[in-house]
């Protein structure tokens, strides 16, 4: 049977005395002005007092409240985990272990920690518990949902530091993209499209880096082969996409498959950053004069203007001296299309 979870109900408030408060505050406000991290502490500080200016409802203040704590809280866990790359991954918590997509599930997990990730999960039954039961106590986080049925904390997770238990939806389906460094989705309910929907807008919008998103389902099983021809039928042949944005996910059928469109993913390409007008593409590997007049030649779509050009770390990005003798590729993204971007990535990768 699983572990009830730990419910952050019943721990004890701590309130600071008035004189803590003030100390605090004089601390903050003493700071130099150049330091961004009081700078912004300090605008944090002057919301919450603008929050009381505005006699907001008790109920509106108790949402701010409870999820100010619950992201300081997983703030705070990942934290110390921000050198490991993650995937988090998505299915049904009423998945029977004798499923085939449940020993999927456990099978990629399994395969994905000794390429290197740590897996991050509801923290549940069904894919979940098969997602950490693969990867093991130590590589596993649980994003937990307090509600009343389905979501206690399984077995393998119960009790660990890194299960954090979450009220609000929004603040939970915040640490699973922010965290993670690739998706995986399993067959699953109302809640897993919810999710992989989510995830989709924001790689579609430009909210979220380029990420590979792997649809995973057993042989035999059609789940993710429905849903993408309903894409395909419903949404693209409507317009209501773009042909590219079917670049932003791939169907697969095993665990090896779906290990491997992680790891290609990231075979050259390393991550971005805009600076400015600029998007800096760091490559773990350089590339050469002739595959860039390529890449200008095939995506030219992608520039506002200009050109792009092989360079080194600008000078925005010295403060990311772990990453700064890596390549990069630099050029005016007209961020529009972020289906032609992974597109760019894929080609990139394949050099």
């Amino acid at each position: 049977m699983d572990s009830p979870m730990k419910s952050t109900q019943n721990r004890p408030r701590t309130i600071l005395s008035n004189d803590e408060v003030l100390t605090q505050i004089r601390g903050l406000l003493d700071s130099p002005e150049d330091d961004l991290h009081a700078t912004l502490m300090k605008e944090l500080l002057t919301g919450v007092l603008k929050f009381h200016d505005s006699h907001l409802d008790l109920l509106d203040l108790k949402i701010i409240n409870r999820a100010i704590k619950e992201l300081r809280h997983a703030f705070a866990v990942f934290n110390g985990y921000h050198d490991r790359r993650k995937v988090s991954i998505f299915g049904s918590a009423r998945t029977p272990s004798d499923d085939p997509n449940y020993q999927l599930a456990h099978r990629f997990a399994e395969q994905v920690v000794k390429a290197g990730y740590m897996v991050i999960t509801g923290g549940a039954d069904g894919i979940m518990r098969a997602s950490q039961e693969g990867a093991g106590r130590e590589n596993s986080f649980g994003v937990n949902i307090m509600l009343p049925f389905e979501q206690g904390a399984n077995a393998t997770i119960a009790n660990d530091p890194k299960l954090i238990t979450f009220k609000y939806f929004f603040t939970r389906k915040l640490m699973f993209q922010k965290e993670a460094n690739a998706i995986a989705l399993f067959p699953g309910g109302f809640g897993t499209h919810d999710e992989g929907f989510e995830i989709l807008t924001l790689a579609q919008t430009g909210k979220s880096d380029p990420q590979p998103i792997v649809c995973i389902q057993a042989p035999g099983c059609d789940y993710w082969d429905d849903w993408s021809a309903f894409i395909v039928k419903q949404l693209l042949k409507r317009r209501l996409i773009n042909q590219e944005d079917l670049s932003l996910f791939k169907v697969v059928n095993s665990a090896e498959a779906a290990v491997e469109e992680i790891s290609t993913f990231y075979r050259r390409y390393h991550s971005i950053r805009f600076v400015g007008r600029l998007m800096a593409m760091r490559l773990k590997s350089p590339i050469s004069a002739e595959h860039l007049e390529q890449i200008q030649t095939r995506f030219s779509d992608l520039l506002s203007e200009g050109r792009f050009e092989l360079r080194a770390a600008l000078e925005e990005e010295l403060d990311e001296p772990t990453i700064a003798s890596l390549p990069r590729l630099v050029f005016p993204f007209n961020r529009r299309s972020a289906g032609r971007l992974r597109q760019l990535i894929d080609y990139v990768n394949s050099l």
